[in-house]
């Protein structure tokens, strides 16, 4: 029985090992395919930045080092500086001009009356 079970250990470690393997494996490519949804959310018109961060702490937090966590981590900051550049302009590039409050805003100038024509016309 002793030699039975001194064999039955090391196929349970080995057997145990392959498991936390495949377990690994199955999280870094969860985490490539999270990188490059990131990378992909980055690229679209207007980015959810959020999710784009959370994405990139998943590849991260999975031990994922390759220039693609890189690239995504500068594309997140650029997004973001730009977002930061563009925030109080309008659509033709022009800074807005922050609201005055009725103590700071001037008066509305009154309308000059017309001038008065005459009646008739005397030749």
């Amino acid at each position: 029985m002793a030699i039975e079970a001194a064999l039955i250990k090391p196929v349970v470690d080995a057997l145990m090992a392959l498991f936390r393997e495949s377990s690994d494996i199955k999280l870094k490519r969860d985490a490539e395919n999270a990188l490059r949804e990131a990378i992909r959310e980055l690229l679209q018109a207007n980015p959810d930045e959020n999710k784009a961060q959370a994405k990139i702490a998943i590849a991260k937090a999975a031990g994922i080092l390759s220039e693609d966590v890189v690239l995504a981590e500068e594309m997140l900051n650029k997004t973001r500086a730009a977002k930061a550049r563009t925030a109080g302009k309008s659509v033709t590039g022009r800074k807005r001009k922050p609201a005055a409050s009725n103590a700071d805003a001037k008066p509305a100038k009154k309308a000059k009356p017309a001038a008065q024509k005459p009646a008739g016309k005397r030749g």
